[in-house]
C-alpha cells in the first residue's frame, strides 16, 4: 500500500475515494440481495425435483411392484442420448439451463417381455429426465453460491475495509493540515512579537 501523504491534494483525493465508494455500495449490495433471492430459489427448486424423483421412484413401486423381479432383465432398456442446455445470465451470473434431454428406449420384443415393461420404460424415461434436470439445479446452485460469497466478500471490502481506510485517511489528513495552520498562526503570531520588540527598542 502507498504511504498517505499529508497535502491538500491528498485529501480532496480520499475525499472523492470516499464518495466513489459510498456511492458503489449500495448497488453491490442490492446485487448481493439479488443473488441471495436467487440462490434460495434454486434450493428451492433442487429441493421440488428431490421430491420428484423421490416420489416417481415411490409411485413405481407402488403400480408397478412386478419392478422387483429380477427374472426380467431391464438393464439398458432406456439411455440418454443427448442434452440440450443453454446459458441463462441471472444478475450477472451465467448459469446453464436445460433446454432439451432426448431418451432412446431400447427395442424389445413384445411378445417376449411383460405387459409392464412398457410402463417400466416410460417410468424409465421420467426418471432419467428428473435426474438430468436435477443434476443442471445442483450446478445451478453451486455457481449461485460462489456468486453469493463473492458478493459478499465484495460489500465487506466496501464496507469493512475501503470506507473506514478512507474516513480514517482523511481524518489523519485533516489533523496534519490543521496543525500545520495552527503552526503557522503561531509562527506568525511570534514573528510579529519580535517585530514589535525590535521596533519598540
Amino acid at each position: 500500500m502507498a504511504r498517505l501523504q499529508f497535502s491538500k491534494s491528498a485529501l480532496s483525493r480520499e475525499q472523492r475515494n470516499l464518495k466513489t465508494y459510498q456511492r458503489f455500495l449500495p448497488s453491490l449490495d442490492l446485487k448481493r440481495q439479488q443473488v441471495m433471492a436467487e440462490r434460495n430459489k434454486a434450493a428451492r427448486r433442487l429441493a421440488q425435483s428431490r421430491r420428484d424423483i423421490d416420489a416417481l421412484r415411490k409411485a413405481a413401486g407402488d403400480t408397478n411392484p412386478m419392478l422387483a423381479n429380477r427374472d426380467v432383465d431391464l438393464t439398458h432398456l432406456a439411455k440418454i442420448t443427448d442434452v440440450s442446455l443453454g446459458v441463462e445470465n441471472v444478475v450477472g451470473t451465467r448459469l446453464p439451463t436445460l433446454e432439451a434431454v432426448a431418451i432412446d428406449v431400447r427395442d424389445y420384443p413384445l411378445m417376449g417381455k411383460p405387459f409392464w415393461v412398457d410402463s417400466a420404460a416410460k417410468l424409465l424415461c421420467q426418471m432419467l429426465e428428473l435426474r438430468v434436470r436435477a443434476q443442471v439445479e445442483e450446478r445451478r446452485l453451486a455457481l449461485l453460491e460462489q456468486a453469493v460469497k463473492t458478493n459478499t466478500q465484495r460489500v465487506n471490502l466496501f464496507e469493512k475495509v475501503l470506507i473506514p481506510r478512507a474516513r480514517q485517511n482523511i481524518k489523519r489528513i485533516q489533523i496534519y493540515l490543521s496543525d500545520l495552520e495552527t503552526a503557522a498562526v503561531v509562527r506568525s503570531k511570534i514573528s510579529k512579537r519580535k517585530r514589535a520588540v525590535v521596533e519598540g527598542a
